[in-house]
């Protein structure tokens, strides 16, 4: 694995990327991998795994995770060249996930604070471009300091014009029906989860049976949104949070909660794997771009029926019963109706899989990908 350098933070295998062309490989990469994601998600609404407002959804969060990928690839772009700033190494975790440790989505957050400071404080594109000729040729020197400068200008730009996929991604409300007593509401949110270093898409579908309109209402929402930014954790069980939800809003009633796992990455230049998928990418032998698996894990959790509750001393409410998975013997261990598990990989590393057919695989779907785009589902 000569493209990464071990840092040190050997306690989470995290290592940093401290070559130039190592962290724009790594980069294209993902760069390659975000653009299928959103091919991946439109098979799933054909096969009826996910509605086409969730996928609406999800991509609008995938397309987040591609922009900030972008930024931080810029931000990163002049690594181990001598810039005059030690700037550090991208920082990835090579062994839980391959996408770059939570810290780095938290610098990012303290940047974007400051964007517009350091976009005053800079010379604009143009004119740094043109200090970058006169070094060329006039002085006939490679300008790495202006092209680190043009770098950071850029980077700041992108987190100045918004749009990426942040540490936190508060909740936000869909109307789907209804409009007196009784509304249906997708509520989406997203993470990038600190335990597990990868981005998390929550989607939950509720109804509201409030005075006011959730999103209107200027007490309960602020209170939802807080309430499920505090259980965006990947450790907390879907019923567990569903059940806190269910309990905590008398007159919000969760239907369907879903959670999405973008990653782990895995590839034989950048992380470090076990068990049969490094035996697939060792095998493959695959051309650069396309030496990669992406897992995309979706759990649900349904709301089979409601009944009622005491509530004080007269009172009673609506309370979900959710459905656990009957075809499981640890059912209450996963605390979800279903969990579906699939791989989007190259076809190359799918040849090899097909081949080996390793048993921990047959029942993950395969999405497969071609450079030009295609993408063909295997079950």
């Amino acid at each position: 694995m000569s493209d990464v350098v071990t840092g040190a933070d050997l306690s989470r295998d995290h290592s940093g990327i401290a070559d130039t062309f190592a962290a724009r490989r790594y980069f294209a990469k993902f760069d390659a991998i975000t653009q299928h994601l959103g091919r991946v998600a439109g098979e799933m609404e054909q096969s009826g795994a996910l509605s086409r407002t969730e996928v609406g959804v999800v991509a609008d969060y995938v397309t987040g995770i591609a922009a900030t990928f972008r930024a931080l690839g810029t931000k990163y772009l002049l690594t181990g060249r001598d810039t005059g700033r030690f700037l550090g190494s991208l920082a990835i975790d090579v062994t839980e996930s391959g996408f770059p440790v939570f810290r780095e989505l938290l610098t990012m957050a303290s940047d974007a604070q400051q964007a517009q400071t350091h976009l005053e404080g800079t010379e604009d594109r143009d004119r740094l471009i043109e200090r970058m000729v006169e070094d060329i040729i006039v002085r006939q020197q490679i300008p790495t300091r202006l092209q680190f400068a043009l770098s950071q200008r850029l980077y700041y730009q992108a987190l100045a014009e918004g749009g990426l996929f942040w540490a936190r991604n508060d909740p936000r409300p869909i109307w789907l029906s209804g409009l007196n007593d009784r509304r249906t509401f997708l509520l989406h949110w997203a993470v990038y989860d600190s335990e597990i270093n990868l981005p998390v898409i929550y989607l939950m579908t509720l109804e509201d049976s409030g005075r006011t309109s959730l999103p209107k209402d200027p007490v309960r929402w602020p209170q939802v949104q807080g309430h499920l930014m505090a259980q965006a954790v990947a450790g907390l069980k879907l019923l567990t949070i569903a059940k806190g939800f269910d309990t905590d809003f008398a007159d919000l009633h969760p239907k369907m909660l879903r959670r999405i796992h973008v990653g782990p990455m895995y590839s034989s230049a950048f992380t470090l794997q076990a068990g049969p998928i490094r035996r697939v990418l060792e095998e493959a032998r695959a051309p650069k771009g396309e030496d990669w698996c992406l897992a995309w894990t979706v759990e649900e959790l349904e709301s089979a029926r409601t009944e009622r509750a005491s509530s004080g001393w007269f009172g009673s409410v609506e309370r979900q019963v959710f459905a656990l998975d009957p075809m499981s013997g640890r059912a209450a261990d996963t605390g979800a109706t279903r969990t579906s598990r699939s791989i989007i990989l190259p076809q190359r590393p799918f040849q090899v899989l097909a081949e080996l057919d390793p048993p921990g695989f047959r029942s993950v779907t395969k999405y497969v990908v071609s450079p030009g785009g295609r993408v063909l589902t295997y079950r």
